[in-house]
């Protein structure tokens, strides 16, 4: 959900320490390891993509991260609370549609093949890896949160059904767009679906 996020890269500066450059930018290095996932995949990234990547030597990286697997689960928690923050930026600044407009933040037609990191992980490590799949099911849960307040403020929970549909469904058209599928089709369907699920 390219549209819908808002990537940081933070000023948090770590003190100096065995290993560990003055200028260090943790969150920085987070933002810069989390695109190699997002490009490469958990089990195709190697630890030389990620060190070269963040900038780190190695004994920099165990001292911070401590392995592959601590990093990658630090990144997608980087990318939900980013991408929810985002997302509820676009629902607070829409002029008119706000439901609409979370809705064509999430697929994002015009966004390319790479895809939502998160949907991406779910599919491919999430039934392996319960940490993962409850990452996932946290951003899932918030995305429908954002929906049921954008769609009755004064009581989300009434909407919970409809808000699950809104964001199942701009969350699929992801596998759309990795397909190939032009953005005008997908614009379609979008809005189709939309007049099918309006009260």
């Amino acid at each position: 959900m390219r549209n819908a996020e808002v990537h940081i890269s933070g000023s948090e500066k770590r003190a100096a320490g065995p290993g560990r450059p003055r200028s260090f930018d943790e969150a920085a290095a987070l933002e810069a390891a989390m695109h190699v996932f997002w490009q490469k995949g958990f089990e195709a990234t190697s630890l030389d993509d990620l060190t070269k990547a963040m900038g780190l030597s190695r004994s920099s990286f165990y001292a911070t991260f401590g392995c592959k697997q601590t990093l990658f689960l630090r990144a997608l928690e980087h990318y939900s609370k980013n991408g929810i923050r985002g997302l509820k930026e676009v629902a607070e600044t829409a002029e008119d549609d706000a439901v609409d407009a979370m809705m064509q933040a999430l697929s994002d037609p015009k966004g390319g093949p790479r895809g939502c990191l998160l949907v991406n992980c779910i599919t491919e490590l999430a039934p392996h890896d319960d940490k993962v799949a409850e990452i996932g099911r946290r951003h899932l849960e918030n995305i429908e949160d954002l929906f049921a307040r954008a769609i009755d403020p004064d009581n989300p929970d009434a909407v919970r059904d409809r808000a699950s549909a809104y964001s199942s469904l701009a969350i699929g058209t992801l596998a759309l767009r990795k397909a190939g599928v032009p953005a005008e089709r997908i614009a379609r369907t979008l809005k189709q679906a939309r007049t099918v699920l309006m009260p």
